[in-house]
């Protein structure tokens, strides 16, 4: 899997989900997700993606169980688990034990489209997850695993294992591999500026007159 150094996750974490989708459009990307959502407020989480996807239960397919383990330790420290479960979307996508499993192996934390359980086990040890909502039911017998380390989807956005994950209390954003420093670098610029407009606006400036001196408006238009 795909890497980046606790810099990069530094300065990501110092800019917030809104900054990183501004910055998408700048370039003309797509990586907002729509619902995923914090299911309880928990730390924001920055970090590559270890992907793995559920679909209908198959008893000829690997259990989710084992594939969500499986999955856990081949992405390891410090990324963070992306669970597609858009074949399956009522279902639960991640428990108590797998939870567990991912905070022992120093994983960021997790996001998936669909539901989830054991939130108060979450709180417990502190690990952040970002869903859709929250289901009581087993994931066994509803649903199975298709692979993990593969590309998957997330609310309907491509997900590579190694592309970069930012989720806060805004919701979730997905940033390709390959752009994570352009990304990066205009989302920082995005959030001085915006800083700078509510600065000055706190000092008594005309609000107007200070977007208009920034280029509010024409920022994000792709170049």
């Amino acid at each position: 899997m795909s890497r980046f150094n606790q810099n990069i996750v530094s300065q990501f974490l110092n800019v917030s989900v809104p900054n990183v989708s501004d910055a998408l459009d700048r370039l003309g990307l797509v990586g907002s997700t729509e619902n995923i959502l914090p299911i309880y407020p928990c730390a924001k989480i920055a970090g590559p993606a270890a992907t793995l996807k559920y679909v209908p239960y198959s008893a000829a397919a690997e259990s989710t169980v084992l594939g969500t383990l499986k999955a856990i330790v081949h992405g390891g420290f410090g990324s963070v688990l992306v669970v597609d479960a858009s074949e399956n979307p009522t279902v639960n996508s991640l428990g108590g034990v797998a939870g567990a499993t991912a905070k022992h192996n120093g994983l960021a934390g997790c996001v998936t489209d669909g539901p989830v359980r054991d939130v108060d086990e979450y709180k417990v040890y502190g690990l952040p997850v970002y869903a859709r909502g929250i289901s009581q039911q087993s994931v066994r017998g509803r649903s199975s695993c298709a692979g993990y380390g593969i590309p998957v989807k997330l609310g309907g956005i491509l997900v590579r294992p190694g592309d970069f994950i930012l989720a806060d209390e805004n919701g979730t954003i997905v940033i390709p591999q390959e752009n994570i420093n352009d990304v990066l670098e205009f989302a920082q610029k995005v959030k001085a500026t915006e800083e700078k407009v509510i600065a000055q606006i706190r000092a008594g400036a005309d609000p107007v007159e200070m977007h208009v001196q920034v280029n509010y408006d024409n920022m994000l238009k792709k170049q």
